[in-house]
């Protein structure tokens, strides 16, 4: 067993496996196939279902639940009650209760999800991403890009820092920590060192 810290009222099932320095707060539940890296947070009322991936130092808040199919790597934030769907088509009459129904969900390095916000099963979130409060994401999410509304949209740039990036009179900048950001004729933007 690794040492992490869990709450009381905390569920880890037998055979999950939890990271060194993991916190698992109050009425969280790990279930026993899902896999969660050192250094991470678990706020109060989250669930973490079976073969669910958690990278390294993620902080996941409040009443989250990441169902089977959704895989956070390192440094991934999930704001209070954000949603994390894994069907397409859910049906209470005909239950899609099995792995081959559920669409995997990625949520790459560094990615931040706001409060509220909702990810549709299928997605990739890359590297950065910033998802703004109560947007439902529907499509893939590029790297540095803010997206905000229903559905999610570009509606800007942040470096990995936590800077907004202007490219209105420039395709590269610097943010506050000196790391250069360009963007492409694509409309792509790569961290350039």
């Amino acid at each position: 067993m690794s040492n992490y810290f869990k709450h009381e009222s905390a569920y880890v099932d037998e055979g999950a496996e939890v990271g060194e320095g993991t916190k698992v707060w109050h009425y969280s539940h790990v279930m026993g196939k899902a896999r969660i890296g050192m250094g991470c947070i678990l706020g109060q009322n989250v669930l973490v279902s079976n073969s669910v991936v958690v990278g390294n130092y993620c902080k996941i808040q409040n009443n989250v639940s990441l169902y089977e199919g959704v895989t956070l790597e390192d440094y991934v934030f999930c704001g209070p009650s954000c949603v994390f769907t894994n069907v397409q088509t859910p049906r209470s009459e005909y239950p899609r209760a099995d792995s081959k129904h559920y669409i995997p969900t990625l949520v790459k390095r560094g990615a931040s999800i706001g409060a509220n916000a909702t990810i549709v099963c299928g997605v990739t979130l890359h590297e950065c991403a910033f998802v703004a409060a109560g947007a439902v994401v529907t499509r893939d999410v590029q790297s540095y890009a803010i997206v905000a509304g229903v559905p999610a949209r570009v509606i800007g740039w942040m470096s990995a820092y936590g800077d907004r990036l202007d490219f209105s009179q420039t395709d590269e900048v610097v943010d506050s920590i000196g790391h250069r950001y360009r963007k492409s004729g694509n409309d792509e933007v790569i961290r350039v060192c």
